[in-house]
C-alpha cells in the first residue's frame, strides 16, 4: 500500500525510475480499489464513482508506467503501447544507473 501512496505523491512526475514492485503494487491496489468502487456503485445504483476514480487515477498510472519504462532504459512513451509495455513491465530493472537515474532498488537500500 505504501507504493500506492508513493505513486500518488508523484502523480505527474515522469522523471526517474520506478521499480517492478512499485509499478505492480500500484496496479494491483488500483485494481482492488476499482473493484471496491464498482461494488459500491452496484449498491448505490450510480455510475459516477467509477468514472471519477478512473479519471483521477489516469495521470498517476501513466506517470508510473513511464517511470517503469525508464527503469528498463527505454523511452517512456513505450508505456503507451499496450502489450509491449506489459511485457516490458515484467522484466527486471536495468542494473546500475542509466540515463534516467540511479537504480531504485539500490538507491532505496542506500537511503535506508
Amino acid at each position: 500500500m505504501k507504493y500506492y501512496f508513493t505513486v500518488l505523491r508523484k502523480y505527474a512526475n515522469v522523471e526517474g525510475r520506478a521499480s517492478r514492485a512499485e509499478y505492480w503494487n500500484f496496479m494491483l491496489f488500483s485494481y482492488l480499489v476499482s473493484v471496491l468502487v464498482a461494488v459500491t456503485e452496484l449498491k448505490l445504483h450510480t455510475r459516477f464513482l467509477s468514472m471519477t476514480y478512473l479519471v483521477a487515477i489516469m495521470l498517476p498510472s501513466l506517470a508510473v508506467g513511464m517511470r517503469r519504462m525508464h527503469d528498463l532504459g527505454k523511452y517512456g512513451c513505450y508505456a503507451l503501447i499496450p502489450v509491449y509495455s506489459l511485457l516490458l513491465a515484467c522484466l527486471p530493472s536495468q542494473k546500475g544507473s542509466n540515463s534516467y537515474g540511479p537504480n531504485p532498488k539500490t538507491h532505496q537500500a542506500l537511503a535506508s
